[in-house]
């Protein structure tokens, strides 16, 4: 099964891919979408979109995940990260793959063993579970802990109806 992780942003939108064959997990790509913070929205988005549209064509994954948005003091910005949210969660449905949304606690305790572990155990804990990855960055490598918690949370099951 291959699965597809995201972790969403709008200056940059994380992903990762990996093969999960029952517990064993293969580390296949990850990546960075970046779009310039001096275009507008529209222009903003619509590279995120064709950047990811990228990522789907070329590594063919079977199913998505995407990190579920959290609140925060600042209401533009939780507004502008729910539209690249958006872009994260339509571009995979394009593709007809089944999206599942993780909070992110959800991912940190199933890939670190704890909900609130920081970015630097998450890394870690991605590199032991995904030998030899390179990650090309902390958006990447979250991406990757979003992948890893969903083909533990999905299963061979979901390997089967897709196949």
């Amino acid at each position: 099964m291959r699965v597809l992780g995201i972790d969403p942003g709008l200056r940059r939108l994380g992903w990762g891919i990996i093969d999960a064959e029952g517990s064993r997990l293969r580390h296949v790509a990850n990546g960075v979408c970046e779009s310039e913070g001096g275009d507008d929205l529209a222009t903003r988005l619509l590279a995120l979109h064709r950047q990811l549209t990228e990522v789907l064509t070329r590594f063919v994954p079977q199913i998505a995940a995407v990190e579920q948005t959290f609140v925060n003091k600042d209401a533009v910005g939780t507004l502008k990260l729910g539209q690249a949210r958006g872009v994260a969660l339509l571009v995979p449905a394009q593709f007809g793959l089944p999206v599942g949304e993780y909070a992110p606690n959800k991912v940190k305790k199933t890939v670190v063993g704890v909900g609130h572990a920081d970015k630097r155990q998450i890394d870690h804990m991605v590199k032991m579970q995904l030998p030899g990855v390179q990650i090309a960055g902390p958006d990447a490598a979250d991406a990757l802990a979003i992948a890893i918690c969903h083909a533990h949370h999905v299963g061979p099951q979901q390997a089967r109806i897709r196949a």
